[in-house]
């Protein structure tokens, strides 16, 4: 996964830095959380480095540098997470992260989707209802504020897709594998001014 977001990431011109340095993080222009694992251990992860979670809530929170989440690294937005136990998220953009209710359907969400879209956001530029994106997760968001709802897809109903307030957006489908729509987000993620 990590591999895959810096390729993408480099296709549309960015120069990228992977790192677990707080200081590294304190200088970027731009965050990418893809999010590892499941919900607990990713939480736990963004605590293991001495001094990273505090970097990336100076960087995010207040010094405002746009932020994307993928996949887990979206779901670390949330306030809680209900996978294997209840953890606490960051809390950036409210909502809880509980198991995939699909009567009829498999769990894990695995494949190509469409997305809707509920409302415009420049990383959405150029994205409409019915591009396709590529999911793989067992968890969904479950918002707080339908406002931070920027697109879904259905999967025996509604499944948070793209979310988004501030300088922060999360994917929870895996753009740096959705083809020309991941790029084309991806593309606006890197041109974006919050």
């Amino acid at each position: 996964n990590l591999h895959s977001v810096e390729n993408a990431l480099r296709k549309v011109g960015a120069e990228v830095a992977v790192t677990a340095d707080p200081d590294v993080l304190r200088s970027a222009d731009r965050i990418v959380l893809p999010g590892d694992g499941a919900f607990p251990a990713c939480r736990a992860a963004l605590g293991e480095v001495d001094g990273m979670a505090e970097a990336l809530r100076e960087a995010v929170l207040n010094r405002g540098v746009p932020f994307i989440g993928i996949c887990v690294g979206m779901q670390m937005l949330a306030t809680t997470g209900y996978e294997y136990r209840p953890t606490a998220g960051l809390d950036w953009i409210g909502g809880e992260v509980a198991r995939i209710d699909a009567p009829g359907l498999k769990v894990p969400h695995m494949g190509w989707n469409d997305l809707v879209i509920d409302r415009p956001h420049p990383v959405l530029e150029g994205i409409g209802t019915g591009d396709h994106a590529y999911f793989v997760h067992s968890y969904h968001m479950i918002m707080s504020k339908a406002d931070h709802l920027l697109a879904h897809a259905d999967y025996s109903g509604d499944i948070t897709a793209i979310v988004g307030r501030d300088n922060m957006v999360g994917t929870q489908f895996h753009p740096e594998k959705s083809a020309v729509t991941g790029l084309r987000l991806i593309g606006n993620f890197l041109s974006w001014t919050p």
